[in-house]
């Protein structure tokens, strides 16, 4: 894969895994960690797969609901990605780690009861065949469940992130942020649901407020927790601190500062598998 999306996903490397986990994990992706997992709670859940597990945010929630019995295979295009994962995780006879494309997983058709995968859709370079490879997995009738952001409009600090980081770059500003919160069509997504074998499918918008500590880890993690660190360096013409103390700035003059109140808005998908 060649695309600039799966170019964004595998520049998680170096420090960002631990500063991902560190100032973003928290404030950001554990509410949907929590939801995703309280939605998966359920009996017949022998054997599941999540996809894009990141630093194992989910994946942790995923045990703490799952039976002793049931197995639980968290996959991430990205080792470092995963060596942080298994870093905070440690070991669980239920749990095995494996570096996997979801957009051409590496697994047998109708070999799991359930596909989780939070954050990570928006990120596939050909996001109809990580719907198709999510519906080949799954056994029959088994779910696909998984969270995309809402617009960045919608998400305050997403956008005063990335107008900030913009601020610098006006004649060729930085485009990561554009990635996770570029996929958010509801009835396009159900149409590709649809188109990949899947059926019953249920969309639901959460909205949920979060709290950062301080504006100025919050600002540390938005700049170095993701790849958009690596397009600051690329260009040069200023340094990540510079932009990390201007963006505290803003969000405390927009948000707050300690603690910081955070509005978060996504949407949580639900499908079932076909014969």
């Amino acid at each position: 894969m060649t695309s600039s999306d799966k170019v964004a996903h595998s520049q998680f490397t170096a420090s960002i895994p631990e500063n991902y986990d560190r100032y973003l994990g928290p404030v950001i992706f554990e509410p949907y960690a929590r939801d995703l997992a309280k939605r998966l709670k359920g009996p017949g859940l022998g054997r599941v797969l999540e996809t894009a597990c990141g630093s194992g945010i989910v994946t942790r929630r995923l045990l703490e609901v799952l039976t002793p019995d049931a197995g639980l295979t968290a996959t991430d295009l990205n080792p470092a990605m995963l060596d942080r994962a298994r870093e905070l995780i440690g070991e669980d006879s239920r749990l095995d780690w494996e570096v996997a494309d979801m957009c051409d997983l590496n697994f047998e058709s109708a070999s799991f009861d359930a596909v989780v995968c939070q954050f990570g859709v928006m990120f596939a370079p050909d996001k109809a065949a990580a719907f198709r490879e999510a519906q080949r997995v799954l056994r029959p009738g088994g779910r696909f469940l998984f969270n995309v952001w809402d617009s960045i409009e919608k998400n305050p600090f997403a956008f005063i992130t990335n107008e900030t980081i913009a601020g610098f770059f006006p004649d060729n500003p930085p485009t990561f942020y554009q990635t996770p919160f570029g996929f958010h069509d509801q009835p396009k997504i159900r149409k590709m649901l649809e188109a990949a074998g899947f059926s019953k499918i249920d969309d639901v918008i959460v909205s949920t407020r979060s709290q950062a500590p301080n504006a100025e880890d919050f600002a540390r993690g938005l700049v170095e927790g993701n790849p958009v660190v690596n397009e600051i360096r690329e260009r040069g013409e200023v340094v990540a601190e510079v932009v990390i103390k201007e963006l505290a700035a803003r969000i405390t003059k927009k948000l707050g500062r300690r603690p910081v109140p955070v509005h978060l808005q996504a949407i949580v998908f639900e499908a079932t598998a076909g014969e």
